[in-house]
């Protein structure tokens, strides 16, 4: 972030020798309090238990994570989970979602672990978003302040979240502890929930190392975690309709429904001379759209209402979206698809929108 956050000073490990191990380090420490024996038995079972089921990579784990109480675990992502293409993307996207929406803030998101833990960013954001000012202090240097605030902006998420069946995945004390699968699981249900102008990459999951401690060793265990599902189903659209019958048991008919929906467009965007031939591609921009509802409603849509020569993703989705409003004003029920997903090039979002207005206006000359 540009102002810098108030953070609470990390302890390092200093440089240790190759043949030293981590636990080894930490030994040296508690040497003064637990017997040669206990510390050496300690030694050992951290280093089998939580290198063995990694090599022959590691996992990358900060003193603290192996200095647990009695059945308390921890959990980190493993290493080549974060190198998986699908991951970096989702967390890009994130942040540049974030940074867009908080721009006027003057608020850099560079890092989300970093960035995010202290409930400073959350609360601008969510702010933001609900169009809503939370009863919080602005800034709060001690952990109590910190986790009292968090507390306070994701009670207030949970009260935006749960009527609409989202499952919580995360709490004040993930969050604070810079978890981040947490992290990830509050800001994928933020941005479907407020219907951000992106796109998610779909189906992206982790491997997760969880470590326990059971009477006194540390054991591991390896889970996937999935961060993202499909758009529809994280929007909550779980009931099926004849597109994704059609989609996954019926491709060879996909091309019958384009043709059938392409010559529908055609024989009234023929008349101010346009012509469709691609429907992923040539609606995406939302100005056909807005062309064919003003042509099957027999009105005139003045120009200063869209975009004509749409060129950033935000003038396109506006002229879906004014699109969509055009609808319904005609009768039709709010489209099932969002408009981003139409700008994406979303095949079934855009033949969703085509075949209801074909329903609708097909015996229209």
């Amino acid at each position: 972030m540009s102002a810098q956050p108030l953070r609470s000073p990390t302890l390092r490990p200093h440089r240790m020798k190759k043949e030293e191990s981590f636990l080894g380090k930490l030994g040296g420490t508690l040497a003064r309090k637990k017997k040669a024996k206990e510390v050496s038995d300690l030694q050992e079972e951290g280093k089998n238990a939580i290198n063995a089921p990694m090599n022959p990579s590691t996992v990358d784990i900060h003193p603290e994570d192996t200095l647990l109480e009695e059945n308390e675990e921890r959990t980190m992502i493993d290493p080549n989970s974060k190198e998986d293409p699908k991951f970096k993307e989702l967390i890009k996207v994130l942040i540049d979602w974030i940074n867009d929406v908080l721009v006027e803030e003057r608020i850099i998101v560079k890092q989300l672990e970093e960035d995010l833990y202290d409930g400073q960013v959350l609360q601008k954001l969510l702010e933001k978003l609900a169009d809503r000012k939370l009863n919080v202090a602005e800034v709060t240097q001690s952990e109590i302040g910190q986790k009292q605030k968090l507390q306070t902006v994701l009670e207030a998420v949970h009260d935006l979240l749960r009527p609409h069946g989202w499952t919580i995945k995360w709490n004040v004390d993930s969050i604070h502890g810079k978890n981040l699968i947490s992290i990830l699981h509050l800001l994928v249900a933020l941005a479907m929930h407020f219907r951000a102008p992106i796109r998610l990459p779909e189906h992206v999951s982790v491997q997760v190392v969880v470590v326990r401690k059971r009477e006194g060793l540390l054991q591991t265990t390896h889970v996937s975690e999935e961060l993202t599902t499909t758009t529809e189903m994280m929007m909550g659209r779980f009931e099926r309709d004849a597109f994704d019958t059609l989609f996954d048991h019926a491709p060879d008919k996909l091309s019958v429904v384009k043709k059938s929906l392409i010559t529908f467009v055609n024989k009234h965007l023929n008349k101010l001379n346009l012509e469709v031939t691609e429907l992923e591609t040539q609606f995406a921009d939302g100005v056909y759209l807005v062309l064919l509802m003003g042509l099957l409603e027999d009105y005139f849509v003045p120009l200063h209402n869209f975009y004509l020569t749409p060129e950033s993703f935000d003038q396109k989705v506006h002229n879906v979206s004014f699109a969509f409003e055009l609808m319904q004003d005609g009768g039709l029920k709010k489209p099932k698809a969002r408009p981003e997903d139409v700008v994406n090039l979303d095949l079934k979002s855009t033949l969703r929108v085509l075949y209801n207005l074909f329903t609708k206006y097909k015996n229209v000359e």
